[in-house]
């Protein structure tokens, strides 16, 4: 794939992962550091992305993907502005989130890793978002929505369709 967004590193950035690598007494320990701070400077991670962070840290390119495509929560370059996982793990599931899947799926009109046409949203599940005691679970970009009922998502998706910051409805 073509990408026309400019996926090169700053040297700041290599600099950046080279310095943290030494911090780890193999490269293995400072891969996922890595490549998160290359997708916060390129937006996401892809092959160039990877070929550049396995460079600056020693490692085959394939592992460096590797990681990537087994970890979910890595933003892809066809993603959408916002990024949105379900919980799909059993104590989700035991408490909705299947429903929850569902209704997020039909009020995008999107299936699972499809982006909307318009570009602002693309839908994942996810395998664990660490609030077991809250299910159901969202997670929206950065963001975490527990406790979740149909009312609460159409406030987080209007929110979002209007650029306002939803409340974010966690539990503490």
């Amino acid at each position: 794939m073509t990408t026309q967004t400019n996926t090169t590193l700053k040297p700041e950035t290599i600099d950046a992962i080279k310095l943290l690598t030494r911090r780890f007494p193999k490269p293995d320990g400072a891969l996922l550091t890595a490549l998160r701070i290359a997708e916060r400077e390129v937006g996401f991670v892809n092959p160039h992305v990877c070929e550049q962070v396995a460079v600056a840290i020693g490692m085959p390119p394939a592992k460096v993907w590797g990681t990537v495509s087994f970890y979910t929560t890595f933003r892809k370059e066809t993603d959408g502005k916002h990024v949105v996982y379900i919980c799909a793990t059993l104590p989700c599931a035991l408490r909705g989130s299947e429903n929850v899947f569902d209704y997020v799926s039909d009020k995008l009109g999107v299936k699972k890793g499809q982006t909307t046409p318009d570009g602002l949203f693309t839908l994942h599940k996810a395998e664990c978002l660490g609030s077991c005691n809250t299910a159901p679970c969202m997670q929206v970009n950065d963001d975490y929505y527990e406790n979740l009922t149909f009312e609460k998502i159409d406030q987080i998706f209007d929110d979002l369709r209007n650029g306002k910051s939803p409340a974010r409805h966690v539990t503490t």
